[in-house]
């Protein structure tokens, strides 16, 4: 029996409920991006991709957020209660996950022979015994490198100096019980207080689960491209309560209790996503935005724009720029738009300068 077809505009419709960006206002406990981490980076980072889901940021402490290092190696959002379970749900699956995470620094390693998820603990330790109050990531890699044995550490060009490899160094943090202060630059890490990881996680953050529930049908491959872990510890955590669908022709694999939501009705909703919001963290680009030249435009390899989305669909790029109490905002259509949708763009726009705490005195469309 052939599996059921789904349309490329119900999966999309599925990520936008998925990830409620068609959500008016909500709260930490019930915002299910948290699940997976928000990515905090850039000044519309994580605290914005709450904000365009309908939470008050304004009103939120240190007490409810915590910002570490996990996925990919870039810095994420979570609520701080559960750290215990995240630190153990972006563990590595296998040593050679942790291979594949740590990149080059896993070629010293092995002609040590010291295992990848040992060389992780060992940094753990390290840092741990390091950063007893916080710390710039300057300090703490200074104090690291004078400790730690020659296959973790690399010469490097940039800085024209010795020091640790960068992804255990960020992979690490976590395991020492490390989290980053909010809105530092460079980063100062300090300890999580009354830190305990937990043995093993839970389903609700289960990342090849949070991958399923958030974006829809996929496929194992793209699930290890957005972990960065092996296709073959993927397929290993396969979730047994998945049903196979066929996207524009490609087997792909639903949670079987949300198979029903990709029939709901079309979402409509207009927002500025930050350039590393989750929804454009997709592993199927195309899927998302077919045009090369679009897709180009989108994910350029440096400055990402913000994208423009409306009823599912990215519309156009967006960018921002301040001066003292002043927000320009560059929008950059891809097709005409109504006046409707113009309106929308109008209100997200002002949305932002709120947020940034700013008043919106430009918005370029480009015409």
């Amino acid at each position: 029996m052939r599996p059921p077809s789904v349309e490329r505009h119900e999966v999309l419709g599925f990520r936008v409920r998925a990830q409620q960006l068609d959500r008016a206002r909500g709260g930490l406990a019930d915002t299910a991006v948290l699940s997976i981490g928000v990515q905090d980076t850039g000044p519309d980072g994580g605290l914005w991709a709450l904000a365009v889901r309908g939470v008050d940021v304004s009103t939120l402490s240190d007490n409810q957020l915590a910002t570490v290092w996990t996925i990919r190696g870039a810095p994420h959002l979570y609520r701080r209660k559960d750290l215990g379970l995240v630190a153990a749900a972006v563990e590595p699956f296998s040593d050679a996950d942790a291979g594949k995470r740590i990149f080059d620094a896993a070629r010293p390693l092995k002609a040590a022979g010291i295992s990848n998820i040992a060389a992780l603990d060992a940094v753990a330790v390290a840092m741990r015994s390091v950063v007893t109050r916080p710390m710039v990531k300057g300090d703490v890699s200074a104090k690291l490198t004078a400790r730690m044995d020659p296959p973790y550490l690399r010469f490097c060009r940039p800085c024209n100096a010795t020091h640790l490899y960068e992804m255990p160094f960020r992979l690490a943090a976590l395991r020492a019980g490390l989290e980053l202060q909010p809105g530092t630059s460079p980063p100062v890490l300090q300890r999580i207080p009354r830190f305990a990881r937990a043995r093993q996680s839970t389903d609700a953050y289960d990342v090849v689960r949070a991958y399923l529930r958030l974006f829809g049908p996929a496929t194992p491959k793209q699930v290890a491209e957005y972990l960065d872990a092996p296709a073959k510890d993927v397929k290993a955590r396969w979730p047994a309560d998945v049903v196979e669908v066929s996207v524009a022709g490609e087997a792909r694999w639903v949670l079987a209790e949300d198979r029903a939501q990709l029939r709901a009705s079309k979402a409509k909703t207009t927002r500025l996503l930050g350039p590393y919001d989750l929804y454009l963290q997709t592993r199927d680009r195309a899927l998302l935005v077919d045009d090369p030249r679009r897709a180009k435009a989108l994910w350029p390899v440096l400055g990402r724009p913000g994208a423009v989305l409306v009823d599912g669909e990215i519309a156009g790029t967006w960018r921002p720029r301040t001066s003292g109490a002043k927000l320009t905002v560059r929008v950059e259509l891809w097709q005409r738009a109504s006046a409707t949708v113009r309106s929308a763009i109008v209100a997200q726009a002002e949305r932002l300068a709120a947020y940034r705490q700013v008043r919106l005195t430009t918005l370029d469309f480009g015409d």
